[in-house]
């Protein structure tokens, strides 16, 4: 197939998952080929909420959490923008004695991970946060936390990996996707490409990455219900959550308040917010944060992300199909993580392991397929 363009790498979507790996593979040499069927950073990773935290993370996102959170740091040497990340620290709040109870007890499992929470309650708290109403008895704050804006840093990593040296293009969708044996062989739009590695980062539409090499998963899409308001005199402190969910905020520096919470609509290819859902997620806001209830809300929005039983995403080697790397199923809380997730891709494409334990993201504990080995770019 002389008319094959051929690449040691092929990422399959351009979220900020798959341009991190692009980023940091083409920065190792690599011949990197990154593909997505729309723009890179329009879907999941552009519409987030925007949260940077560590805080509130399973144990077993922990490790990879706090690797990533390093490299968030380095963005303007990454990227050349700083994707307007702010360290504000995260606070979680309580609304109830057994919530406190719970923010004590994840704040001493992290702390054997390095990372430190700072639980609060009673009239310390209350003098500490007076702009918080009394639905909120008490939080823990994780001080190295923050947010940034994903419509920034997003597409910001697709064109750092362009000029590093990767291949970028979008509003192409990869087809026929097999493996010979010896080299993955698609089609990008109308030409024939091959790659030695395929990177199947494609959100919520992974599954048609991994169906082509026989191993679906339990996945489901999911629509985030955001908002923001007009610009407010400045007031939130920290990026904001509440333990068990339902309300997420956070101000920026111009003012406005970008609120989160509920599911909007969607039929697993487009999103829509809803109305209703915003409306009984403003009243909870207002309840935390009464200086939204006078605010005028400008925008509201939705989009697509994919959401496994477990909330762990999927990260590692497909179980059919040699030299076929997985890094997907997010579950909302992707955004922190990606920059991470592109360093480990890297170092498993180029060494064949990484530093960082992802074995409870193995594709493996949802299908029953063997293993292939895999060996790395030399």
């Amino acid at each position: 197939m002389s008319d094959t363009r051929h690449f040691q790498v092929v990422i399959a979507g351009g979220g900020l998952v798959g341009a991190s790996a692009a980023l940091a593979l083409a920065r190792k040499g690599v011949s990197v080929g990154l593909f997505e069927r729309r723009f890179c950073g329009a879907q999941a990773s552009g519409v987030n909420y925007g949260g940077v935290r560590t805080h509130g993370r399973s144990a077993e996102q922990l490790p990879l959490a706090v690797r990533a959170r390093r490299v968030w740091n380095r963005l303007p040497e990454l990227i050349g923008i700083d994707g307007e990340f702010v360290v504000s620290g995260h606070l979680r709040l309580a609304r109830l004695d057994s919530d406190l109870e719970a923010l004590h007890a994840w704040s001493d499992m992290a702390r054997e991970f390095g990372v430190d929470s700072l639980v609060m309650s009673g009239d310390a708290f209350r003098r500490r946060y007076p702009w918080l109403g009394k639905a909120a008895i008490g939080g823990a704050l994780c001080a190295s936390d923050g947010h940034a804006n994903p419509r920034l840093v997003s597409p910001g990593f697709a064109a750092a990996a362009r000029r590093a040296g990767a291949h970028v293009q979008e509003q192409t969708a990869l087809s026929d996707l097999s493996f010979d044996g010896r080299r993955f062989q698609m089609r990008a739009g109308n030409e024939r490409i091959s790659a030695d590695w395929l990177i199947n980062a494609s959100g919520a539409w992974a599954n048609t990455v991994a169906g082509a090499f026989g191993e679906t998963v339990p996945m489901k899409p999911i629509y985030p219900n955001m908002w923001v308001t007009e610009p407010l005199p400045r007031f939130i402190e920290h990026n904001l959550g509440v333990y068990g969910g339902g309300v997420y905020a956070r101000q920026v520096e111009r003012g406005n308040c970008v609120i989160g919470g509920g599911r909007g609509h969607g039929d697993g290819e487009y999103a829509q917010p809803s109305t209703a859902t915003t409306r009984a997620v403003m009243r909870d806001a207002c309840a935390l944060l009464p200086a939204l209830r006078d605010a005028l809300l400008i925008r509201t929005w939705s989009g697509v992300e994919g959401e496994t039983p477990d909330n762990n995403p999927i990260i590692g080697l497909s179980n059919t199909t040699p030299r076929l790397l997985h890094a997907f199923g997010f579950s909302g809380g992707g955004f922190l993580l990606a920059p991470g997730v592109g360093e480990v891709l890297a170092e498993l494409v180029t060494v064949g392991e990484t530093s960082t334990p992802i074995e409870a993201f193995a594709i493996g504990r949802f299908t029953q397929s063997s293993v292939h080995a895999a060996l790395p770019i030399k």
